[in-house]
């Protein structure tokens, strides 16, 4: 009897120990239960798409703020906010649409697939602008804001700039006095036009990208270029005046300027050395904005056109040596020291240099500014005279220096008669020379 009721005690504590053990391991299971949509996608032995990959969907729904994507197998996919811009600029989305979008999370907290089209966007529009660069293709940029630098863009969603030196003729800013709150002021007219330019560089690892409206118009110049020969003689109006030259703006030969639109006209730049014959320091003393001038074209480089006004003028320094000779004590004005020299005008269109070495060898021990000012006039002695490379060696003058000499008319013609004689007369050669040459 008693061994039934200790059988029975035994089997109660069997029953409590095992209930007992069953809800220790019910408390100490910390794992999260399956997803609903997980626990559907495993009945189907279906897995979610990885955070980074690229899916296909159907757009079902669009609301104030995102949009609602059908993606077959894994249900619904949602695009919030700012991820729903797409850069490629494909237009406005529609329910039916088919998109490319990038997922961001496997599953939000209402149980969405979230996704973002400009992700997706994004790879695509590099891949677009490097092929772009590559082929060398005109786009079209609205221009957003602008800087001193140049002016920000946009091209497939992503910023982009195009510095100042790359605009077109027609848009390049040319301020006389170079000042860059003037530069800034015209660059801010251009926001909001559309400009046609060109990729120079396109990186999107480093997010840089760089246009050229000049580089764009580089064709429709070179056609127009090929029409014009060196040697033309252009009119036109001066477009720019800047420290190395001045820029003008003409048509081609034959056609009326009247009848071309301006930003059909071509452009030349006059460098600085071309402008005149005399030395100029600053072209806006020469040159101003809207003067109308002619040029001669004396080189084309592909594209670029290069303009003399000088050589339409003639040469000073071609008749130079009837004014002034070697050896000649001369008045002229004292225009600048440098360490080269000093340099003088004798007048409006001749000018020479008294080296440092002469002026050290006449006045040994002074300075150059010791001995004049400049803007003054002194007294300079000619001691060279190259009309081919416009030059002209000079040297202050000594008190009681005076000029050499100059031979009168009729012992200079005497002189070069005696000259074209003795060429002329035949060398006489001896009886006996000629016998021992016969030998």
């Amino acid at each position: 009897m008693s061994d039934n009721i200790y059988d029975k005690l035994a089997d109660e504590v069997d029953k409590i120990d095992k209930k007992s053990v069953k809800q220790s391991d019910d408390m100490n299971d910390t794992s999260e239960k399956p997803s609903v949509m997980a626990a559907l996608l495993s009945e189907n032995q279906t897995s979610l798409p990885a955070v980074g990959d690229s899916i296909i969907g159907e757009i079902i729904d669009i609301a104030a703020n995102s949009v609602f994507v059908g993606i077959d197998p894994f249900g619904t996919g949602i695009v919030l906010g700012k991820e729903i811009k797409d850069g490629m600029g494909t237009g406005k989305l529609k329910i039916g649409d088919k998109i490319s979008a990038v997922v961001i999370d496997q599953e939000n907290d209402e149980g969405f697939i979230e996704l973002s089209i400009r992700e997706a966007s994004y790879e695509k529009a590099w891949d677009n602008l490097e092929d772009k660069r590559d082929s060398e293709e005109k786009v079209f940029t609205k221009v957003l804001s602008a800087n001193k630098g140049g002016l920000l863009i946009e091209l497939n969603g992503i910023s982009g700039f195009l510095p100042v030196s790359q605009l077109s003729s027609k848009n390049y800013p040319r301020v006389e006095d170079g000042d860059k709150n003037k530069i800034f002021a015209i660059l801010k007219k251009l926001v909001g036009q559309e400009l046609e330019v060109r990729i120079l560089d396109a990186d999107r690892e480093t997010e840089k990208l760089i246009v050229s409206e000049k580089a764009a118009q580089k064709e429709k110049d070179r056609e127009t270029v090929s029409s014009l020969k060196i040697g033309d003689v252009v009119e036109g109006e001066i477009s720019g005046v800047v420290d190395f030259g001045a820029f003008i703006k003409f048509v081609a030969p034959g056609k009326d300027p009247a009848k071309v639109a301006d930003d059909k006209k071509l452009e030349g730049l006059v460098h600085i050395s071309e402008l005149a014959w005399q030395l100029i320091e600053n072209p806006r003393d020469v040159v101003k904005v809207g003067s109308k001038v002619k040029a001669k074209i004396i080189a084309i480089d592909d594209y670029k056109i290069s303009l003399s006004i000088r050589a339409l003028e003639k040469d000073p320094w071609s008749e130079v040596d009837k004014k002034y000779k070697v050896g000649d004590i001369v008045d002229g004005t004292a225009h600048k020291i440098n360490r080269f020299g000093i340099f003088v005008y004798l007048d409006q269109d001749i000018h020479g240099l008294a080296h440092i070495s002469e002026m050290a060898e006449v006045y040994p021990g002074k300075n150059l500014d010791e001995l004049v000012k400049a803007g003054e006039k002194y007294l300079w002695k000619i001691l060279s005279v190259e009309p081919a490379t416009h030059r002209m060696g000079l040297v202050l003058a000594k008190k009681g220096d005076k000029s050499a000499p100059a031979k009168k008319e009729k012992a200079v013609k005497e002189e070069k008669a005696t000259e074209k004689k003795a060429e002329k007369k035949p060398k006489k050669v001896s009886k006996k020379k000629v016998e021992k040459e016969k030998e």
